[in-house]
């Protein structure tokens, strides 16, 4: 006969959905507990004769049932599972025979030696639950259960999907965010660990292309800034060819997809294809640049708003949708992206339109990443500062008294 551990539990996912749960104890035990029983649909009836102010919103939001009473013999009939956390310890014993009496597999948050099952760390990424048991040491079972959950939450730890993969194959449009690897959202780095095309812009955060498996078939978007740079309808046609090949595919993009990024052209070209898409929100240049820099967009005293331009532009072009006049009279701060060629004739804009001279600028090139440098101006300094440091894009300008209250300043 084989010898047995008497510590060791065996691992079981329970499918409670439509079953009674018995909840005794309406404290803190069960306020951690109940909302993964009230996810899993279980009939979770609570009896206590209290309940903290989140048990009892659960109750009142119709989550549980609750009879405000203590524990009796016989509350755990036609239970499938019971959650023992009463702080009476004559009450915990008794409830606890009755489970094992009527072969109810139970929990006892006072003494885990006498219960009938143990309830693991769990924890949850996008479809997968996560449980680890380390016997009698629940902060290692967490310790354990974090990493496990970090790593598929980051891509770090992947497994592929053998039996939901999509046939027809996926697009998703990820914001990469201001250029640092660590930037990018949890999601995007998700996805573009189970890619099998990126098409990368260069403003992306190229980092993360070496990460990549060698399987992975990695596209230059070539969106370099005032040079050669590969046609929209030509992205466009190599999502739509790659995703009808069955694959998947991440267009990885600098910032956020829908800031400047002409995201939503590719999003309506995959639309009239019948492709699905996934848009994947980035941490913007417009805010993350700045306050990488030491500059708060916004400031109590100083700005109570804040307007991003693209001077992509230069005022004046008759193709320019930019009011200059009337950004000029806002008191705020002003981002502005894709402006270092055009900075002198927008800086004199501003000033003609009535932005004192005076007002403070700075210009951030390559924010976030380890070449970032800032340059300090004027409107009146702004176009010779840019031109004798040699400042190049990607930068990101920004206008106002904001820049002088942060920290990192000096002209």
């Amino acid at each position: 006969m084989a010898e047995h551990n008497e510590s060791a539990a065996y691992p079981v996912g329970l499918r409670l959905a439509g079953r009674r749960v018995v909840v005794l104890g309406g404290g803190q035990v069960a306020q951690r507990r109940l909302p993964a029983l009230i996810a899993a649909g279980a009939d979770v009836l609570l009896i206590s004769p209290s309940a903290t102010p989140s048990v009892e919103a659960m109750a009142d939001a119709g989550e549980v049932r609750w009879e405000r009473r203590r524990y009796a013999d016989g509350d755990l009939d036609g239970a499938w599972y019971a959650l023992i956390s009463t702080d009476d310890p004559d009450a915990n014993r008794a409830a606890s025979a009755e489970a094992e009496a009527r072969r109810v597999w139970a929990v006892r948050s006072d003494d885990a030696e006498a219960a009938t099952a143990w309830t693991p760390a769990i924890g949850r990424s996008e479809g997968i639950t996560v449980a680890v048991l380390t016997g009698r040491d629940p902060r290692r079972s967490a310790a354990v259960r974090d990493a496990v959950v970090e790593g598929l939450r980051d891509g770090s730890l992947t497994a592929p999907h053998f039996r939901t993969r999509p046939a027809a194959g996926h697009v998703a449009l990820v914001g990469g965010g201001p250029g640092d690897p660590d930037l990018i959202t949890v999601r995007g780095r998700r996805l573009l660990a189970r890619a099998d095309v990126v098409i990368a812009d260069r403003l992306g955060p190229r980092d993360l292309l070496d990460e990549l498996p060698p399987h992975v078939e990695v596209i230059d978007a070539a969106k370099i800034p005032y040079g050669r740079a590969m046609a929209q309808e030509a992205i466009n046609n190599a999502l739509i060819e790659h995703a009808r090949a069955g694959k998947a595919v991440v267009r990885l993009k600098g910032g956020d997809p829908y800031v400047f990024g002409r995201g939503m052209e590719e999003a309506q070209a995959l639309a009239e294809h019948g492709i699905p898409c996934t848009v994947v929100p980035g941490i913007s240049s417009t805010i993350s640049v700045p306050g990488a820099a030491g500059i708060p967009v916004t400031h109590r005293g100083v700005a109570h708003e804040f307007t991003v331009v693209s001077g992509h532009v230069a005022p004046g072009d008759p193709r320019s949708l930019v009011d200059w006049e009337a950004v000029a009279r806002l008191r705020g701060t002003l981002v502005l992206l894709m402006s270092v060629e055009n900075i002198g004739a927008i800086a004199e804009t501003l000033v003609r339109h009535g932005r004192p001279a005076t007002t403070p600028v700075a210009v951030v090139q390559e924010g976030t990443t380890a070449a970032q440098r800032r340059v300090d101006a004027t409107l009146a300094t702004v176009g010779e500062r840019v031109r004798a440091e040699g400042i190049r894009p990607p930068a990101v300008i920004v206008v106002g008294d904001v820049v002088t209250v942060g920290t990192g300043t000096g002209r």
